[in-house]
């Protein structure tokens, strides 16, 4: 009878944890079923022209995706300094009493839905772009030779930077909680050897605790990336959505790939129309595959070769 029932429950527990691999099969199936007819029509030409013609049925997402990977990159860029910064001050340096208060701040401002955080820079960070920050960027880094085309054309506000600007704010919660977390987990030893061999307190961080908890770090980051990737209503809210061209401007409003799907899925009025919208999600689906495959491959090269405990 005790055999027959740990069967059934090592059967009972295998059939769950299939359930997790045979559900995001069934989603990607589904979403290349309905996004084939686009893919046979459009082929590569779907994300390298700007085309979008519902009437003429001529489709392409390059905007879309350019919009995705400048929006992506901008949050990325703006918030992993601030959050290994940040947790480094509460892991190594905050008094004990305010370790506790500000990591539960920082845990609530990750669980804020996404259409607070949209609504918050509608309303606040639009305007503030608009009137302050970017004639800023614009009379200051607008003069250089280079850089200065990512500043140019009127500030309106509703464009890319502040899309990037408002993903970097919901991914800094998140990337400050697991770079926190991936600190505290670095063994002391690390500190205690740098120390003991005279360095300061800043070398034993920057030399023996970062370097331990790079790959924790990265995966962070990652982490990042996948919601930057996938968020949608707080870029709609704050990205435009007025412009398909592909400019060297930060200031020009645009479309993410997530953003698209949201304001044009009710519109799809044809089957080729709607495969098009789907094909967004498919590429979406495939870029988040693509991103934690690179992330284990980082993590595993910063992980190759490095004995445990080891002061690097």
């Amino acid at each position: 009878m005790t055999r027959a029932t740990d069967r059934a429950f090592a059967a009972g527990v295998a059939a769950l944890a299939m359930l997790v691999p045979l559900t995001l099969a069934a989603i990607a199936l589904l979403i290349v079923i309905d996004a084939w007819p686009s893919v046979t029509t459009f082929g590569l030409s779907y994300l390298t022209t700007t085309v979008w013609d519902p009437v003429k049925l001529v489709f392409g997402a390059g905007a879309y995706v350019y919009g995705t990977l400048v929006t992506t990159t901008l949050a990325v860029l703006l918030a992993v300094p601030v959050a290994v910064g940040a947790a480094i001050y509460l892991t190594e340096f905050a008094p004990r009493r305010l370790r506790g208060p500000v990591s539960y701040v920082i845990e609530l401002l990750a669980y804020i839905p996404s259409i607070v955080y949209g609504l918050w820079g509608f309303f606040i960070l639009v305007p503030l772009m608009r009137s302050q920050v970017e004639p800023a960027l614009q009379a200051t880094l607008g003069r250089l030779p280079v850089i200065g085309r990512l500043f140019s054309g009127p500030p309106v506000g509703l464009d890319l930077l502040t899309g990037g600007v408002i993903l970097a704010i919901m991914i800094l919660p998140i990337l400050l909680a697991v770079t926190r977390e991936v600190l505290l987990a670095v063994p002391p030893t690390q500190r205690e050897a740098m120390i003991g061999l005279g360095a300061t307190r800043w070398e034993a961080v920057s030399r023996a605790v970062l370097p331990y908890a790079r790959p924790g770090i990265v995966g962070g980051a990652v982490l990042g990336v996948a919601r930057a990737f996938g968020e949608t209503m707080a870029v709609t809210l704050v990205v435009g959505n007025s412009s398909r061209e592909i400019s060297g401007s930060l200031f020009t409003p645009g479309y993410t790939m997530a953003s698209a799907i949201a304001n044009q899925f009710t519109e799809a009025d044809s089957d080729l129309y709607f495969s098009a919208i789907v094909e967004i999600a498919l590429v979406l689906l495939l870029v988040a595959i693509a991103v934690n495959t690179v992330a284990r491959l980082l993590i595993r090269r910063a992980m190759a070769g490095r004995p445990a405990g080891a002061v690097v």
